[in-house]
């Protein structure tokens, strides 16, 4: 394991038991977490994007103030739902929220989860094309995307534009170099897995997956990685790609941690994200260190990638959620091999 970051939605509520009761909190937390997991030597602060509800929702915003506040640590996405994204537009954003981080953007891409509403991306003024699904529509976008952070001239400029032009067709302002290698999707298949090997993006697997063989979640994952560096190979890419694998985990330090996670469940589910689509749902990690580190070297798909990302409780508040994080690179990533 290479490197380790925090995962979070940016959940609020207004409930009094949340220490996140806003959209204000939930984004000005996100940024004061990130400068804690900095601060504490984590290596990525990745956060979800969900529509239509009290969560993190439009990203580069939060990326901007995120990479202004801080000089280190990967700042990612895992995921921007790409059937609500001009792909256009959001290449702007990315490319401006990259600059000012400084080349730190790990963007995850993908068709997204279900949602709060029904068929969310129509209000946004998208709509599947006769005969394709929102999930083709998600990967058309995403192949727009990363055709225009080649930075490759596309359109024709005007003969008596306001400013002076360079010479040829116009790309995209700004333009971040670099930013193409680094752009993950999260597939919640094999056959998604692959195709984004040949696309050349870097891979995030959640704590969910569609089920494909009944075995435990970090067993498929774990084939899904290697049938995804297999196709990554064979397609000829000249750099090593990156893996992502997500996980519920807390190390049982203090009576805090006890009261809040040391009940939490020991086994994956299996059950249905979406009508017909059977998937298998993560355990939540939750032991005293030394336990953890038993428990997580036996699971096949932290071993097969190189990156692992905690999914934090961000409705603890910021110092509580730090604790978390500083207790595994503590007592339990060494062990590991995390540096």
């Amino acid at each position: 394991m290479k490197k380790i970051g925090f995962l979070s939605f940016g959940h609020w509520s207004p409930s009094p038991q949340s220490g996140t009761r806003s959209g204000a909190d939930a984004l000005l937390q996100s940024i004061d977490l990130a400068v804690a997991a900095e601060e504490l030597g984590a290596d990525g602060a990745y956060f979800r994007v969900h529509h239509f509800a009290r969560q993190l929702a439009s990203p580069f915003p939060l990326l901007a103030a995120a990479g202004a506040k801080t000089k280190r640590i990967e700042l990612g996405t895992a995921v921007i739902d790409m059937r609500y994204e001009n792909p256009l537009y959001m290449a702007e954003d990315a490319g401006a929220a990259d600059l000012i981080a400084g080349g730190r953007l790990q963007l995850g891409i993908s068709r997204g989860s279900p949602e709060q509403v029904i068929d969310g991306w129509r209000y946004f003024g998208y709509v599947p094309q006769e005969g394709k699904t929102d999930a083709d529509m998600a990967r058309n976008h995403a192949e727009i995307f990363l055709d225009l952070l080649r930075g490759e001239g596309f359109a024709q400029p005007n003969p008596r534009p306001m400013f002076p032009n360079p010479p040829g067709l116009l790309r995209l302002e700004p333009f971040s170099a670099g930013l193409r290698d680094r752009i993950w999707w999260g597939a919640a298949t094999d056959a998604t897995a692959v195709w984004a090997a040949k696309l050349g993006m870097n891979l995030q697997s959640s704590t969910l997956k569609f089920d494909e063989s009944g075995e435990p979640l970090h067993v498929q994952q774990a084939k899904q990685i290697r049938a995804y560096r297999a196709a990554w190979k064979e397609a000829g890419h000249a750099r090593e790609p990156r893996v992502s694998v997500s996980r519920s985990i807390f190390a049982l330090v203090n009576d805090m941690d006890r009261a809040y996670f040391g009940g939490s469940e020991g086994e994956d589910h299996f059950g249905y994200i979406e009508p017909e689509k059977r998937a298998v749902f993560g355990r939540t990690y939750a032991a005293e260190p030394d336990k953890l580190v038993e428990q997580l070297r036996e699971d096949e798909a932290i071993a097969e990638a190189d990156t692992l990302l905690l999914t934090v409780p961000n409705q603890l508040g910021v110092d509580y959620n730090a604790h978390v994080i500083e207790s595994i690179l503590k007592h339990v990533a060494p062990a590991l091999g995390w540096r």
